[in-house]
């Protein structure tokens, strides 16, 4: 199932979507009515990981991804609605962007076993993980000023139920301005 939260007419609506409309609530929304396409989901956290792609470890020269993952945390206000402008901040000269899926934690877990952690997944969605690399040497660790500015996380517009994807076979594709510009 793929589930959605719109705005329509001023109103927060979640619902799902099916084909070219939109049923929430008792009413169908065709998807050219659309106004807004909110992120899927409001996470109290996001955590986003450092080097999970083969193309990062290559990029970065690093023989092998880390045997632990290493991670920061991006604020709630970081979180944008899909298609929304991503501004650059005055006097940025480096803003990246990276395609990202993201991974919906459904339940509260802790010190879940690798066999286990995939019964904690609700859904799957991407993202596009903006950030100021001017700041990222000053910003080490953190990574706050570099990747947790206001709207530097569009987020879907789309949550698949975690039952519906296989996680290893993904493609994912990332546009900036309409132009693909990582497919992998």
């Amino acid at each position: 199932m793929k589930h959605v939260r719109i705005e329509s007419e001023g109103r927060v609506i979640q619902g799902q979507l099916l084909g070219e409309k939109v049923r929430a609530e008792g009413v169908t929304i065709p998807v050219a009515q659309v106004e807004r396409w909110l992120s899927p989901v409001e996470p109290s956290k996001i955590v986003a990981t450092h080097l999970t792609y083969r193309s990062r470890v290559a990029e970065y020269k690093v023989a092998h991804p880390p045997a632990a993952p290493s991670y920061f945390l991006k604020p709630p206000s970081s979180l944008s609605a899909h298609l929304e402008p991503v501004v650059r901040p005055s006097g940025c000269r480096f803003l990246n962007y990276e395609g990202e899926v993201a991974v919906v934690i459904g339940r509260r877990c802790h010190g879940v076993s690798i066999s286990e952690a995939l019964d904690y997944v609700r859904g799957y969605t991407v993202a596009n993980d903006w950030g100021v690399h001017d700041f990222r040497h000053a910003d080490r660790g953190s990574m706050l000023r570099v990747k947790g500015q206001d709207g530097f996380c569009p987020l879907g517009p789309v949550l698949v139920d975690a039952a519906d994807v296989d996680p290893e076979n993904l493609t994912l594709r990332t546009f900036v301005n309409g132009e693909e510009v990582q497919h992998g």
